[in-house]
């Protein structure tokens, strides 16, 4: 009782500062004003009702996308110095409230708090290199074939944006694109998932208190997600949808986008290899699994879904990794569902022949997991080619260069992938021949917000972060001038 009264206490509190909306949001245990029309959000911890939100519908979302059209040509209109100032103000709010935003965070989706404060500051990050960025949406003059004729490119904002975005990174997968389009000169309605709507919330609350207008970014929250989808992707005045999310799910919204040929992009599953050679840094490919394996308990489109090991160093791989999962500290699956599949896909691995380090069972507790090594996994297993999104690591013997690749590339996937080895030459041959769009080399924090971010194959397309991650919310506009 106490802990549920600690987490009343954070939302009420939330809801005081402003920093969530009264009238769209209450925490749980006050709940009379929203039992007609509202959802339930539940702590992943513990399963019991966080907070009850307004329930939004298809026609709030016809709405909401009117009134971001209007917005459109005065937010587009703006300088870029003016739309980079209120950027840097929406970030440095984001710095401000970091604690209590980490703390909505936790409770909604489960991540540790550490990881929590993190992904705040890594939200953040995004929003501070737009604001830059939106001082260089250069153009370019082409030479002209006849005297007199100026050839003129410019870049455009494609207009209003919609966005779909998922449950594991409430905060800063939200605030990568919303800072892009902004910055671009853009306005944006987007959906979270309806697990964790809170940190979207109160990032559009801080966007207003930043100066930003509440047309330009606006949040639409429900659990009609298929009704809502349809909107988003089919509304006429929706000029470019973009989604992070699953494969399957990337693929019907790309089908619903095609009736009015909107401008996409798709950042979706991932299914990443993670090599570590006989020649490796042992150390540094543990740290780097460690990371790359099992931060917000695995539940990353990043994270190592295959550890490939060479077969020299393969036991002594294994029994150090199963030695450092006695220090981790996760949180939990997102719901009991997501583990329960997680423990479902281990048992038919073992009942395939791999074989769990150091326990004889795997079993979800409600929403919890914990941390496992699986040794003796094949290409021929379910494990291997899914994506697991969970805190097992299954390994993989290979025997030289050629078929680390092989196996590395055996996937409709090609998101992230890392590579791990002391020898220069092999690190740049293994990552020319490995098909992702972003390849770790020694190092497994590929994500920041100067690189760019996305796949290729059916991990989707479009890039998020670095001046690429603008250019997908800008079209090119070519002027010929005559008569001079």
């Amino acid at each position: 009782m106490i802990e549920t009264l600690r987490r009343e206490a954070i939302i009420n509190q939330a809801i005081k500062n402003g920093l969530l909306p009264s009238a769209r949001v209450s925490a749980a245990l006050a709940n009379e004003r929203f039992s007609a029309a509202s959802f339930v959000v539940n702590n992943p911890a513990t399963d019991e009702a966080l907070a009850y939100v307004e329930q939004q519908s298809a026609s709030d979302t016809e709405a909401a996308i009117n009134s971001a059209k209007a917005a459109q040509c005065d937010w587009a209109k703006r300088s870029s110095r003016e739309r980079a100032g209120l950027l840097r103000s929406w970030a440095q709010a984001l710095l401000d409230q970091q604690e209590q935003l980490a703390q909505l965070l936790n409770l909604e989706q489960g991540k540790p708090m550490h990881e929590a404060i993190g992904e705040i500051a890594y939200g953040a990050s995004y929003i501070e290199w737009f604001a830059e960025e939106a001082f260089r949406t250069y153009g370019t003059t082409i030479p002209s074939p006849t005297d007199g004729q100026p050839l003129l490119v410019v870049k455009k904002p494609v207009g209003v944006v919609s966005a779909i975005t998922p449950w594991n990174f409430p905060n800063a997968m939200l605030a990568r694109k919303a800072a892009a389009a902004l910055a671009a000169g853009c306005v944006m309605v987007a959906k979270p998932a309806a697990e964790t709507p809170l940190s979207a919330l109160a990032l559009q609350q801080l966007a207003v208190k930043a100066g930003i207008p509440a047309e330009v970014f606006q949040v639409v929250v429900g659990t009609e997600s298929t009704c809502i989808g349809r909107v988003l992707t089919q509304h006429p005045a929706v000029a470019k949808f973009t989604f992070t999310g699953s494969t399957a799910v990337g693929r019907t919204l790309a089908a619903q986008c095609s009736s009015t040929v909107k401008r996409l992009s798709l950042e979706l599953g991932g299914n990443a290899p993670f090599i570590v050679f006989a020649d490796a840094d042992l150390e540094q490919a543990l740290e780097g699994l460690l990371l790359a394996k099992f931060r917000n308990g695995g539940q990353t489109c990043v994270c190592a879904n295959r550890i490939l090991v060479a077969d020299e160093v393969y036991d002594e791989f294994a029994q150090r990794l199963q030695q450092r999962l006695a220090t981790l500290q996760l949180g939990p699956m997102i719901h009991a569902k997501a583990a329960g599949k997680i423990a479902s896909l281990v048992r038919e691995a073992q009942q395939q022949g791999a074989r769990l380090m150091e326990q004889e069972d795997y079993f979800a507790d409600g929403a919890w997991l914990k941390p496992a090594v699986l040794t003796g996994v094949t290409e021929s297993m379910a494990i291997f080619n899914c994506e697991i999104f969970g805190p097992v690591a299954p390994l993989v013997r290979f025997n030289d260069e050629n078929e680390a690749i092989e196996l590395a590339n055996a996937t409709e996937y090609g998101l992230a992938s890392y590579v791990y080895s002391q020898n220069h030459g092999r690190l740049w041959r293994v990552a020319e021949g490995l098909e992702f769009g972003m390849v770790g080399m020694n190092d497994a924090a590929i994500s920041n917000a100067a690189a760019p971010f996305g796949g290729i194959k059916q991990s989707g397309y479009g890039r998020e972060g670095s001046s690429y991650g603008l250019d997908d919310y800008m079209y090119i506009k070519y002027l010929r001038v005559g008569g001079l």
